[in-house]
């Protein structure tokens, strides 16, 4: 039991989940408006949650055969055979996201659900099947997924969009390549082997960490803009800080483009975010 509960989460990664519903909520913190009910507040949540977890698990089984090729993905239950990967499960997966779609949207508002079905689509669709293999801009374009996240929070309070969230929104753009192409210099050879387009295995790991680095920088900018739209000290600081840790390992991954850098910057990704959307909720909770 305990290990099938352990694929299962594997398969519908639902830590990634975790922190697309904390973009949602960050989006729903910053857009000014009538409080929502507690009870939306856990449909629009359980929403984003879901359509992640769709998302997560299409995408597993769409790169099965992909995945079999890499030494990180080849014990995934659809390579494995453990789960099955036919109608069934293909039914369950549009299912989950199909009620999410549908509880968004009766719940809140067609814009909001909108948001919630565009995210699980960019990712499952528009980078796994569309990009990924094609193109080292897959991730680039991916990254709208988090954004659409946002969105979805945002629109839940005013569907005309709060701009603090739309420049949020536009951070988790500009968040998602350093972050994944951090994690691609860390497994170069895996997706070399595999024959993946990723940004360093393109261009090489020295050129991307510079690329990663000026991403990085973009981000951090963009993301004391909200400032501007009636954030206060609480959202700044965090900016600040999770945006000055990044920005410094993305330097030391330009002076020492390997892989022990790249995983510092991997986990940074994560440090700076965290301290973002935490701060943007306990900025709005407080002011």
């Amino acid at each position: 039991m305990t290990m099938t509960l352990g694929k299962l989460s594997a398969l519908f990664k639902l830590r990634i989940g975790f922190a697309i519903t904390l973009c949602a909520a960050a989006g729903m913190a910053m857009t000014q408006g009538p409080a929502l009910p507690a009870w939306k507040v856990s449909v629009l949540l359980l929403a984003v949650f879901l359509s992640s977890g769709a998302a997560g698990a299409f995408n597993q089984y769409a790169e099965r055969d992909l995945d079999a090729r890499m030494a990180r993905t080849r014990r995934r239950p659809f390579v494995t055979g453990e789960f099955h990967a036919g109608p069934a499960w293909l039914a369950i997966i549009l299912g989950i996201l199909a009620f999410a779609v549908a509880a968004a949207a009766w719940a809140l508002n067609v814009m909001s659900a909108l948001y919630v079905f565009s995210g699980a689509f960019v990712y499952g669709v528009v980078y796994t099947v569309w990009l990924k293999q094609r193109t080292a801009w897959n991730i680039v374009v991916g990254g709208l997924a988090g954004s659409f996240a946002v969105l979805a929070g945002s629109a839940a309070v005013d569907p005309a969009l709060s701009p603090a969230a739309i420049a949020l929104a536009v951070v988790l753009f500009l968040w998602t390549p350093p972050h994944f192409w951090s994690l691609a210099t860390v497994l170069h050879k895996d997706y070399a082997a595999a024959n993946v387009p990723m940004l360093p295995v393109i261009v090489g790991d020295a050129k991307a960490a510079r690329i990663t680095l000026g991403h990085t920088i973009a981000l951090v900018a963009v993301s004391v803009v909200p400032v501007v739209f009636g954030m206060g000290v609480i959202y700044l600081a965090g900016a600040l800080a999770g945006g000055a840790y990044f920005v410094l390992k993305s330097v030391d991954l330009v002076r020492d483009p390997g892989p022990k850098a790249a995983r510092a910057n991997f986990l940074a990704s994560f440090v700076q975010l965290g301290l973002l959307l935490t701060a943007a909720i306990v900025d709005r909770a407080v002011g």
